[in-house]
């Protein structure tokens, strides 16, 4: 497995992300709305670094189920969604691909009718946009690479890596064997 972004190079991106919300927004109220499961360490990380008064929600959305890397229909479900109505909300995502789904999202919350809305995500993957959705706040652009760690799955699993890893066709492949995953996974760590 390839390392492509380092703990430390996310958590100096997220403290220069929350400065710039904070020179939007000075001391006004926030809501933060991420969508799970990948945005948790994101939204976790930023929200100890925003000064403003900040409230947290969540919802689910995917395109993605089990093992694929191919988005499908969309499914949302708003169930810790807090009433945004008239507040300023910034949506959080994990990663910009097709923008299928964060549009989606953002359709969505606009019905919710906030004061304003905004969107963050960690990471914006170049070659793979289909829809013309903008981001107010990006982390990082990376090329066309499935990739995971720091909130990113494969299956439901690996989120919990501390830095963002390439899985490649061979790393897929280990990722049948536990045993054989756990050592790349190792191999990355070690790198750091």
């Amino acid at each position: 497995m390839q390392m492509l972004i380092t703990a430390e190079k996310i958590q100096h991106r997220i403290e220069e992300m929350a400065h710039e919300i904070a020179l939007d927004y000075g001391s006004e109220p926030i809501t933060l709305i991420g969508i799970l499961n990948g945005s948790l360490m994101f939204m976790a990380d930023l929200l100890r670094e925003l000064k403003m008064p900040t409230r947290i929600g969540f919802l689910r959305a995917s395109s993605y189920r089990g093992t694929t890397t191919r988005p499908s229909h969309l499914e949302i479900l708003p169930g810790l969604v807090p009433d945004v109505r008239g507040r300023h909300v910034i949506l959080l995502d994990d990663i910009l691909d097709t923008a299928r789904t964060l549009t989606g999202v953002v359709d969505f919350l606009r019905g919710q009718e906030p004061a304003s809305l905004k969107v963050g995500v960690l990471l914006r993957k170049r070659g793979r946009q289909e829809l013309p959705l903008e981001p107010n706040y990006t982390g990082f652009e990376i090329p066309d690479l499935f990739v995971i760690g720091y909130g990113l799955d494969y299956n439901d699993d690996y989120r919990q890596l501390p830095f963002i890893g390439v899985m490649d066709e061979a790393t897929i492949q280990k990722a049948t064997t536990p045993e054989l995953m756990t050592e790349a996974i190792l191999e990355a760590v070690m790198e750091t």
